[in-house]
This record gives structure tokens, sequence and C-alpha cells, in this order.
């Protein structure tokens, strides 16, 4: 008998239908991402994935590359190679960081919601990954809004249309201002979230665009994703304008439950979150990081 060929190879958009079977079918998955934004991730991000003879098995995709950082945002097997899924890690780690080298990436993050019961967290640590930082879960269960912020600021549907006055510049600016590295996007991942995320909306204060804020809904349950102001505007009430039309629009959307995480040092976000009435989480969820 002729045994199948074992290769790996970087995927495309063309592997889009073979993914979302497997996303479906196994419970082998890490995923930060929804279905919906698999075809931009493919189209902008490397991806890598192992086949026997032409059939998927197993993948490993990343996102937000924007050297010198970039994340793990998916790794999956089937269930026919779940036994092997540490080698097929090893494999498809090896193969996607050669590619990101290329792409002058020097470190990779994987993040995870519950330090003490994630299924990779140990099988990264042994292949190199460093504890890099904890992070907070916050989840609210109702629409009470104690605050409608500053009303003097105009929220406002992100435009990112080229060839117009659009918001792009302002938003790298939030970027620059308000995050390290590893948490920064670029401008291909804002058109990505515009395309993949219809609440993503920009807070403007005397004429210039000081914040911004998108949210997901997947069923019920609604995400918090990013909410940021520049800190030359800090204190007047932008935060709790955003926070407050975010609350509405998932009240809109008929969400039971908001999420959200932020890392356990920032105190301000804190303090925001849990004055609208956000309560925080026993797990601790974490960054690991890896140099390539």
């Amino acid at each position: 008998m002729v045994q199948p060929v074992e290769y790996a190879r970087p995927l495309t958009v063309h592997d889009s239908v073979s993914l979302e079977r497997l996303f479906r079918t196994s419970e082998y998955i890490y995923q930060r991402f929804t279905l919906q934004e698999l075809p931009s991730m493919l189209q902008h991000y490397p991806a890598t994935g192992i086949f026997s003879d032409s059939t998927l098995f197993g993948f490993m995709l990343t996102q937000n590359v924007n050297p010198p950082s970039a994340w793990l945002s998916g790794f999956g097997v089937s269930w026919t190679e779940s036994r092997a899924y540490q080698r097929v890690l090893s494999v498809l780690l090896e193969q996607l960081g050669q590619e990101l080298r290329r792409r002058n990436v020097q470190y990779l993050y994987y993040s995870g919601n519950d330090v003490e019961n994630d299924w990779l967290r140990n099988v990264l640590l042994a292949r190199g990954f460093l504890p890099y930082r904890l992070l907070y879960a916050y989840d609210k269960y109702d629409y009470h809004i104690p605050s409608e912020g500053n009303q003097q600021v105009r929220v406002r549907h992100v435009n990112l249309t080229p060839g117009t006055a659009n918001d792009m510049a302002a938003l790298l600016a939030i970027e620059d201002a308000c995050f390290e590295h590893l948490w920064r996007y670029d401008a291909t991942a804002f058109l990505d979230i515009a395309a993949n995320h219809p609440y993503f909306v920009v807070a403007e204060y005397n004429g210039n665009v000081v914040g911004y804020q998108y949210n997901a809904i997947d069923g019920d349950a609604g995400y918090l994703i990013r909410i940021a102001v520049h800190p030359s505007v800090g204190g007047r009430g932008i935060g709790a304008r955003l926070m407050a039309e975010a609350v509405r629009y998932f009240q809109r959307q008929r969400a039971l439950r908001i999420m959200l995480n932020t890392q356990d040092d920032n105190a301000h976000a804190h303090r925001l979150y849990e004055w609208f009435d956000f309560i925080r989480l026993p797990q601790i969820g974490f960054v690991l990081r890896k140099h390539l």
C-alpha cells in the first residue's frame, strides 16, 4: 500500500473551505477571530497548513503582522491527528517562523483566557514561548449607563475610504500614543476591522478624531474588543462617551452578556469598566511571547 505523502505549505484564500471544515468539526482548535474574518486574514497574513496528500489536517494562522510583532491567531488539527497535535504544532511553528522572519517579525505572541487551564500554554512554553503579560476579563449583564460622558464629543462611524479625508492617520496616531507595539494595529489591520465589524466608531472632539471603539457580536454574546482615547485629551469624559454608545449598541443587538479583556496593569481602564458595572472574573488571561 502506498503511504500518503505528508507536506506543509503556505495557505491562501483558496484553502478557506478546508479550514472552515476543520473549525466546525474538530475540538482541537485555538481561534481568536471570527470565520467572517478568515478570507481577509488569509489574504494579508502568513498562514501554514499541513497536508496528507491533498487533505488538510493541521493549520497555523497569524494576524496583526506589524513588524517587529505578530500574533498567533489560530491553530488546529483534525480528529484523526489529535494524538499527534504536538508534532503538528512543531512542524507548523517552524514553517511559519521562517516566513515571519522574512517579514522582519522578531516576536510572535499568543494569548489565552485562562492561565490555569489553557490547553496550549505548556506546549508553547516547551517550544520557546515565555510569559509576557497577564490579562483581566470583565463581564457585564445589564445595559445600565452611569454617565453619558462628554456630550461635546461626536461619535460617528469610521471613515477609511481611500481618496478622502479619512480617519486613518488619526487612528494610527492614537495607536502610537496609547499602546506598546504588540497591541498596535497598522493600516491593514484597521481596514480589516472596518470590513468585518459593523460597529467601528470614532470620537471627534473640537474637530479632531481623538478616540475609537469597535465591537463584535457572536450569538447572544457581545465583545467590547477595543476602546482607545488619545492621552492628550484624557480625563474629559471621552472614554465614558464611547462606552455609553457601546452599551447602547449591545442593547440594540440584544446581547445578554458583554465581555472584554484588558491588561492587568491598566488601572485607568479598570476604573472605567467597573464604573459601568463590569464585573471582573476570577480567571486570569495571559500573553506568551516567542523570540523568532
